[in-house]
């Protein structure tokens, strides 16, 4: 067992996290993950309403009787959306962790605090975890450029932004981006982090509910199957390659293109139908270079105990003889 401030912080058994992931972080998935001993997150705006969530909530209760938490990312939208509302129903579940994310979190985190709520930050700089430390947050999980989703405009990959977060940072770290197995959990607690967070590998598992065309997407890909959009737009995001993404990059780098020029094909509807039909070019598809060290198709629990079997055999069996004299 690897036991470490993140294990000890939120009573897992396992310092590994499921990320909060749209149309992916559902009950049935967090049950799993939590369930296998890791951390898994039910991601609220994928519900589409605050008492829809409060449903979802319930439901993963009746899954698993092990810690899970709600992922709630703030980021600016074109219809607004009421997030003090999804924030309120979180707090009336009781639900004990939860993940936030996005832009201007202040507000959110002193209401879950006041709560009594552990809450872990993701974050793509050590500036803004720091920010996010003074705020009164429990744990960071600090996204590499590997990362799936919004990396921000750093371009730090986790090699150096990991350490880089440890050597300033006083609360339990958690490692995001690029990490799929057990050498990545190993490097990541040599870094100085607590544990992990991982969301494309666990899209690539039997409980995702997501097509099986997607999930074989995902294994047949490598570390250079995704593109980076909306650079230009001062949003960069990763996503997996395919012909949307190739459109979107294309366009994107005319002269004078604006965002209103890809709208109509990154929509978050197109990607939710990706995700339920498996037509693999209807939509955006969120995926890290994690892509290329995913190889199967386990059950959480499986991948779980793989990582962590991986983890304490590197630990216990390849470090000590490297360092003997």
């Amino acid at each position: 067992m690897l036991r470490t401030r993140l294990t000890d912080l939120l009573g897992i058994e396992h310092p590994i996290i499921q990320g909060g992931m749209g149309g992916v972080g559902r009950a049935g998935l967090a049950a799993a993950v939590s369930n296998a001993g890791g951390l898994g997150i039910i991601t609220a705006l994928t519900q589409p309403s605050p008492d829809e969530l409060r449903r979802e909530i319930d439901r993963c209760r009746d899954m698993t009787a092990k810690p899970f938490g709600v992922n709630l990312t703030i980021l600016p939208t074109v219809n607004p959306i009421p997030y003090v509302d999804y924030r309120q129903a979180i707090i009336d579940s009781g639900v004990n962790i939860v993940e936030t994310a996005g832009s201007a979190p202040r507000e959110h985190v002193e209401a879950f605090k006041a709560a009594g709520i552990l809450v872990v930050h993701k974050c793509t700089s050590v500036r803004h975890a720091l920010s996010a430390e003074r705020m009164g947050v429990d744990a960071i999980s600090i996204d590499g450029f590997e990362c799936a989703g919004h990396p921000g405009e750093d371009d730090i990959p986790g090699l150096v932004l990991i350490p880089a977060a440890a050597d300033k940072l006083r609360i339990p770290i958690v490692a995001s981006g690029g990490i799929a197995d057990g050498r990545g959990l190993v490097a990541a607690l040599a870094l100085g982090a607590d544990g992990v967070n991982m969301g494309t590998r666990f899209c690539a598992t039997q409980e995702a509910p997501i097509h099986d065309r997607v999930k074989r997407f995902y294994v047949e890909n490598d570390e250079r199957s995704t593109n980076l959009i909306f650079r230009q737009f001062h949003n960069s995001a990763r996503v997996a390659k395919n012909s949307v993404s190739d459109e979107v990059v294309a366009i994107s780098a005319r002269p004078g293109a604006t965002f209103s020029d890809v709208a109509g094909l990154v929509g978050g509807a197109r990607g939710r139908a990706v995700l339920e039909t498996g037509d693999l070019d209807g939509g955006l598809i969120w995926a890290s270079q994690a892509q290329g060290l995913i190889h199967d198709l386990p059950t959480c629990h499986d991948l779980i105990a793989r990582i962590i079997i991986e983890a304490e055999t590197i630990i216990a069996r390849r470090l000590p003889g490297m360092a003997a004299g």
